[in-house]
């Protein structure tokens, strides 16, 4: 069953717990289809509404948050063999090149790699517990962290939820004219941050690592 019809059929705080715990499971380090819960719970707000957006992206912004910072915790205590213990367990997405490009994008952009590490999945995961293994102050950390919950979830939210909107509406008036064009304006807002974040992660792989930041 498609993501959106099955969030269809449950109520609507199931939604809300569901897009939190996702997301927070995500951010601390186990790989789950955050973004995409979330975009399916927007875009079902934007249509039915017993789903909240205000709350909806509240949820998200304090998973993304709390699941960062347990990861940073985790991370931070459990060092360098527990991202050789991961990459054992699940080598997918915990392999040894997988880390060592999160790795060389952390020491090169410190906490602005927390922040843009959202818009990136491969990021998304390694973002909290490699900065705690990387020992990266927690201020700085925190600060990168709760910028990046809000504008990431929080403003995932709110394009998804408006361009919904406007595309039930253009839907009804122009057809599937004014659909296209809504989703092309919603998607184009949203790639600029994604565009951002990847050349980010690129430009941190092609430079030489410099030694870990200390606390």
């Amino acid at each position: 069953m498609h993501v959106q019809e099955w969030l269809e059929t449950v109520p609507a705080v199931a939604v809300y717990a569901l897009v939190g715990i996702v997301i927070g499971l995500e951010s601390l380090g186990i790989p789950l289809p955050g973004e995409i819960i979330l975009v399916s719970s927007a875009l079902l707000a934007s249509q039915h509404g017993d789903i909240n957006p205000v709350i909806l992206g509240a949820c998200a912004t304090a998973g993304a948050i709390v699941g960062d910072s347990i990861g940073y915790a985790i991370g931070r205590k459990g060092g360098r063999p527990l991202l050789a213990w991961l990459g054992a367990k699940f080598p997918r997405h915990f392999g040894e090149a997988h880390i060592a490009t999160a790795e060389r994008s952390f020491q090169k952009w410190g906490m602005w790699a927390v922040f843009f590490g959202r818009f990136v999945a491969l990021l998304r995961i390694f973002a909290g517990p490699l900065a705690g293994v990387l020992r990266m102050p927690y201020w700085k950390f925190l600060i990168a962290n709760v910028l990046g919950g809000v504008v990431w979830a929080g403003g995932t939210t709110a394009v998804i939820y408006y361009v919904g909107i406007v595309a039930e509406s253009w839907l009804k008036r122009f057809s599937w004219l004014g659909l296209v064009a809504a989703v092309l304006i919603g998607v184009t807002s949203m790639l600029v941050l994604k565009r951002k974040a990847k050349k980010t992660a690129s430009a941190g792989e092609a430079t030489p690592a410099p030694a870990p930041a200390g606390d």
